[in-house]
Order: C-alpha cells, then sequence, then structure tokens
C-alpha cells in the first residue's frame, strides 16, 4: 500500500496489520540498493522479531526509480508499506512516518543497514517493556565495534563532544542511523522537533533528555558505508546552525519541556551532582565548552581549508565556533538564561572573537614565514597552541567583561 503525504503533519491512521514495530527505512535516490536491503530486513525480523511488524519505506522526492522499487516491494511482502513524500529531508520523512502510524513502538534505520541487524531486538526490547522512552545505538560505546576512516571518526567524535558542552547533552552518538521510540512519547515531542534534515536526530535527542526521559543506549556494531552521499560541508553547517538555534530556545525558555514532562510522568533531568559553584564550577564548564568549541574548529577548518585557503578556513571556523561558544558559556558557564542582553553578549563575544583571530592568523602567518613548505598537520598543531593562549584570555574577559553584570 503506497500513501502520499504533504508534509510532516500527517494523522495517525488505522492499521491493518495490528504491528508492535513499525521500522521507518527513509530513502532519497536509493533504487539499486533499496530492495536488497529491504529483504534482508524482513527475513531478519520474520526469523527474530516474535511480534506483528511492519516495514515502511518512507521516500523523499526521490527522482530516480525508488518510488517504483518500493512500491512493487510493498504489493509482495506483507507487512510492507511505501510512503512518498513531494519534499526532501529524512527528518521530515521520519516525522511524517512515525506520526500516520498506529504501531506502539517507532524506529529507524538508514538503507545501508550499516548497523548490525542483531541489535534490532536489544534496542526495542526496553521500548516494549515500558522501561524506557527512547532508544538509541551508539558507534561510541566501548562495546561497539566500528570500521570507518579516521576522517569520519573524527567528525563524530566532534560533533558529539560539541554537543556536551554546548547543549549539556549526555547520551553519546546523536547521529547514528538506528533509533527507536515509543508511540505516545513520538505524539508529545515531535511537534516541538523543528529541523526536517540531518539535525532532526539531535533535536529530538536533546528535547527528550531536557524534559526528563529515559533514553536506552545500545552498542552496536557498525561498518561504514564506503557510497554514502552525505554531503560533509552542508550537513556540518546544518548542524551548526541547528545547534544555534536549539540553545537558543533553550536558553529563552520558549520550550515547553517542563510540561511535556508532567505529560509524560517524567520530571526534567537534573544537572549532575557533585559539579562545583563559583569559580571552580565556572571553570569546570568553561574547559567543557572550550573542548567541545575547539573539535568544532578543527573539523571546521579541516573540511574548508581546501576550498578556502588556511587563512579563509581559520576565519570562518572561529566566527562560527565563536558565536556558539558565546552562546554556550551564556547559558551553561555563566547561568544566563532569557533574550534580555543576548545581542550585547554577543557583541562583546566577537570583540573576543577579534583578538583570537589576531592570535590564531598571526600564528599562523608566522609559520608560513619560518616554514612555508609546513603540511596540515603542522597546521593544525600550530592552531591547537595558538587557541590554548587564547582560552585562558577569553576566560578572563568573558568573567570579568562579557558576563560580569550577570
Amino acid at each position: 500500500m503506497t500513501a502520499t503525504f504533504p508534509g510532516v503533519a500527517s494523522q495517525p491512521v488505522e492499521s491493518s496489520t495490528g504491528a508492535v514495530l513499525d521500522v521507518v527505512v527513509p530513502v532519497y535516490n536509493e533504487e539499486r540498493d533499496l530492495e536488497p536491503c529491504v529483504r534482508r530486513l524482513y527475513a531478519h525480523l520474520c526469523d527474530t522479531f516474535p511480534y506483528p511488524f511492519r516495514i515502511t519505506i518512507a521516500d523523499n522526492a526521490s527522482t530516480d526509480g525508488t518510488l517504483a522499487v518500493a512500491e512493487r516491494l510493498a504489493r509482495e511482502l506483507p507487512g510492507v508499506e511505501a510512503l512518498h513524500l513531494p519534499a526532501k529531508g529524512r527528518g521530515r520523512a521520519l516525522a511524517a512516518a512515525w506520526s500516520a502510524s498506529d504501531a506502539p513502538v517507532l524506529a529507524y534505520m538508514d538503507v545501508d543497514l550499516s548497523t548490525d541487524l542483531a541489535a534490532l531486538l536489544p534496542l526495542v526490547a526496553p521500548l516494549l517493556s515500558g522501561h524506557s522512552d527512547l532508544a538509541i545505538g551508539t558507534r561510541l560505546s566501548r562495546g561497539s565495534r566500528v570500521v570507518r576512516g579516521a576522517k569520519r571518526e573524527l567528525i563524530s567524535r566532534g560533533y558529539n563532544l560539541l554537543l556536551r558542552g554546548a547543549l549539556a547533552a549526555r547520551f553519546s552518538d546523536a547521529q547514528c542511523g538506528f533509533k527507536a521510540i515509543r508511540k505516545d512519547v513520538a505524539e508529545r515531542l515531535l511537534p516541538l522537533v523543528h529541523d526536517t534534515g540531518w539535525f532532526f536526530d539531535t533535536e529530538l535527542l536533546v528535547l527528550a533528555e531536557r524534559a526528563g526521559l529515559r533514553i536506552h543506549e545500545v552498542p552496536v556494531d557498525w561498518v561504514d558505508d564506503p557510497d554514502s552521499r552525505v554531503d560533509i560541508v552542508a550537513t556540518a553547517i546544518a548542524d551548526l546552525k541547528g545547534i544555534w538555534r536549539l540553545g537558543r530556545a533553550l536558553a529563552t525558555g520558549r520550550l515547553p519541556l517542563a510540561d511535556l514532562a508532567r505529560q509524560l510522568g517524567r520530571e526534567p533531568a537534573a544537572p549532575p551532582a557533585g559539579v562545583p559553584h563559583g569559580l571552580a564550577g565556572q571553570v569546570i564548564r568553561f574547559a567543557g565548552v572550550g573542548v567541545a568549541s575547539t573539535l568544532a574548529y578543527l573539523l571546521i577548518f579541516w573540511v574548508l581549508r581546501g576550498p578556502a585557503g588556511a587563512q579563509g578556513a581559520n576565519l570562518l571556523a572561529l566566527l562560527i565556533t565563536a558565536l556558539g561558544n558565546t552562546a554556550a558559556n551564556r547559558r551553561l558557564t555563566f547561568r544566563v538564561t532569557g533574550g534580555r542582553g543576548a545581542a550585547r553578549h554577543q557583541a562583546q563575544g566577537l570583540v573576543v572573537f577579534a583578538l583570537g583571530l589576531a592570535l590564531t592568523s598571526g600564528a599562523l602567518a608566522s609559520l608560513a614565514a619560518v616554514a612555508p613548505a609546513a603540511g596540515r598537520v603542522v597546521e593544525v598543531t600550530v592552531l591547537v597552541a595558538a587557541n590554548l593562549g587564547a582560552t585562558l584570555l577569553r576566560f578572563l574577559l568573558m568573567r570579568g567583561w562579557v558576563f560580569a553584570r550577570a
């Protein structure tokens, strides 16, 4: 059966299969890989899953034969359905499919099946029992076994450290394409999630955690897909914009997380116990934000170094991370909430940014003069040293000037 949805705001429909689990596979131009992956997933569920299930292929605006393949699979395999959306976006596809499903447990996985399917039952079991509200696969746990290149490993770990510093996230892996959620939780949480692309996962998890929901993590075996078509630069920029938008919404209290927690019988997560207050606490929180910002800076510099050159990549990386760093320190380090004074704080933060730019640009210029043939690794090493030197100055200026009144 095929259904077409104009957007995310889809109404729940009656289930003809009585499925307990609905596994959504979002796809875009996957006519070659879709059929073998769905048949493999279907066989695995038939052999191992003890309850009725459904597989929903969510085609979001494919321009090749993906939809035709999905419709044929839906005709041939009982319990497989095809959903078509006229607009792109993984988040949009998941929101539409989950909103339309009547299954009590909703899941999704990437079409490349990079995650070992043996982790599927451990993923959804805590949701079936009512023990947890959401479940995620994690590639960053000690029990995980991951095969991927150093570049993607650096990006993944840097992104998750950035989330810990900027949004105080406690979950370990935001972007693994292997997640599940209870239907009653999704009904209340999805209307608060605004992103329709790759940041959808992160936003969903951060809001769930802030509302006091229980997130179960499952270590997974994961093999990188060498044919992945994800645009790393565009995705990284979109994620940084999403972090900025979500951080502002949380800082200004625009999201009704307390109401959501009460509706679901949860209490919002309390801040970690044992963290010192006063200067010591500020140093600890500032250091966490600084580590996340430095990793984000290095990631952006590494990606933009080729097209923008060393100085251009340094400027853009510093500017993007400076805005995020000021917002994160405002909310987390110095406990400033609400919108009052936010513009002034960002303006003062840009002055601090200018000092950091002068220091790091000077370091690059000095390196070019002393060792003009230095490679990328040497450049990054020099920049790390320059950033460490600027960190102390940044903290003193923020504490004694930017946020002194707060």
